[in-house]
């Protein structure tokens, strides 16, 4: 990744001094200058007839500048971080709003309080590794999955730096009602870097990076990205964090959203701490959703599309940092990641949806199951979490106890259900991966 030019510099008084103000302001509502807030590097290469690429740039420079608002973020010089809303920005933000923040659309599964916590869990586990591999973690998806479901103890720093994430995620949901805080943002940190940071560094989880320890991010070649405010302003600036995150500050309104993204982007520039920065940036930001009622996005991974995409992950920090503090170009990038996470919730649910209705047409071809165990499994399909009796059994199915009893049983032996004894009564459930136990049955008839 290469550091972005920094624009040419806006002056309104050599427009006018040169005659060139009226030109401008014709070209300022062209979509190639209004509509799609392109950073210099960009907008640059565009052709708009009649006009160079500096005038495309002052005429995207005029029309956002009164629409700029400031946020209590400063830079290392003092200079107020800014933001705008633009209409794709303000559609996107409805979008989301309907799709995230109420049950409209919501698909099926994720409302059914029976099959919800199977979503939840992927969510959480994709997020934990994805977020890690994000910041370097080698792990592969089925190694990391095969630990979290297992509960076995990581092999590794990798496997360490996952199941920290994980357990920060469901911090997260806990947290979800209770104000920021500092307490909050330095246990958040102390999850995240659990037994992960460099030998001689342990003590460092949980406070403040300190003036002589590595603040600044860079590559293998030593090209310097950002380089933080230094360590002794991160106290207030942490305060003014939380002020804002509370929505304590600024005095005019923000978009929850808007305010969540803002967040993200403000503790990744404060860079507070020697490791985890990243990582802790995008749990305050799933903070800030569910605090304020995005309640679909315990469901949804922002760095599985952040991972497919890393290059224009870092490039909207950059962009926000050469053009003036310039906000509304994170806010923008942001913004399509969460539309696309969400979109990929629902093309999930369906994959997942069609393959379960597929299966269950199928089981009465498959001739491995009578009619009452071929029922018993469609049940079990849309409620993977359900409890059936051999009582329950024979009344559904008016059939004597002894039938029913041996249905349930044979289904247990062939791996598809998994019983135990509560009481005096055994309790059947559907097995651990009983979905691809009846697939292999199928394959083998």
């Amino acid at each position: 990744m290469k550091i972005p030019p920094k624009p040419p510099a806006f002056d309104p008084g050599a427009l006018i001094n040169h005659g060139r103000f009226e030109k401008i302001l014709k070209i300022a509502s062209n979509p190639v200058v209004s509509r799609h807030y392109l950073h210099w590097d960009r907008l640059k290469h565009h052709k708009v007839e009649g006009y160079s690429a500096h005038e495309l740039w002052m005429a995207a420079k005029f029309k956002r500048l009164g629409t700029l608002k400031p946020v209590p973020l400063p830079d290392k010089a003092g200079n107020p971080f800014v933001f705008c809303v633009p209409e794709i920005v303000q559609e996107s933000l409805h979008q989301i709003d309907m799709g995230a923040g109420s049950a409209i659309g919501v698909p099926e599964p994720i409302m059914n309080p029976q099959t919800k916590d199977k979503y939840l869990i992927r969510s959480l586990m994709e997020e934990a590794i994805t977020s890690s591999q994000l910041e370097g973690a080698a792990t592969t998806r089925e190694v990391a999955k095969e630990m979290i479901q297992t509960g076995r103890a990581p092999r590794d720093t990798d496997e360490q730096m996952i199941l920290n994430n994980y357990v920060t995620m469901q911090r997260i949901s806990e947290l979800k009602d209770a104000p920021l805080s500092p307490e909050m943002v330095f246990e958040v940190h102390k999850l995240i870097t659990e037994k992960t940071l460099a030998v001689g560094c342990q003590d460092a989880a949980g406070r403040f990076r300190n003036d002589g320890e590595k603040r600044v991010v860079s590559d293998d070649f030593g090209t310097v990205f950002h380089d933080p405010p230094p360590a002794g302003e991160l106290e207030g600036r942490l305060n003014a964090m939380c002020d804002f995150a509370n929505a304590k500050k600024p005095a005019y309104f923000i978009h929850p959203v808007v305010r969540a993204i803002i967040l993200h982007f403000w503790l990744a520039y404060d860079h507070p701490f020697i490791d985890g920065n990243g990582r802790n940036a995008r749990a305050l930001f799933y903070w800030a959703m569910l605090h304020n009622g995005y309640w679909l996005f315990e469901f949804i991974s922002i760095s599985t599309i952040l991972r497919k995409a890393p290059v224009k992950y870092g490039l909207s920090f950059l962009y926000t940092e050469t053009d003036d503090n310039d906000l509304t170009y994170f806010i923008i990038a942001q913004i399509k990641v969460m539309q696309r996470a969400i979109k990929e919730l629902h093309n999930y649910i369906d994959r997942k949806s069609e393959e379960l209705k597929q299966l269950g047409s199928q089981l009465r071809a498959l001739d491995l199951f009578n009619h009452r165990q071929v029922d018993l499994i469609r049940l079990a399909l849309k409620n993977p979490f359900g409890r059936f009796t051999i009582q329950s059994h024979k009344n559904s199915h008016d059939v004597v106890y002894e039938t029913a009893r041996t249905d349930l049983l044979d289904l247990a032996a062939r791996g598809v259900l998994e019983k135990k004894v509560v009481g005096k009564q055994l309790i059947f459930s559907p097995a651990k991966g009983f979905v691809e136990r009846i697939r292999q049955l199928g394959n083998r008839s």
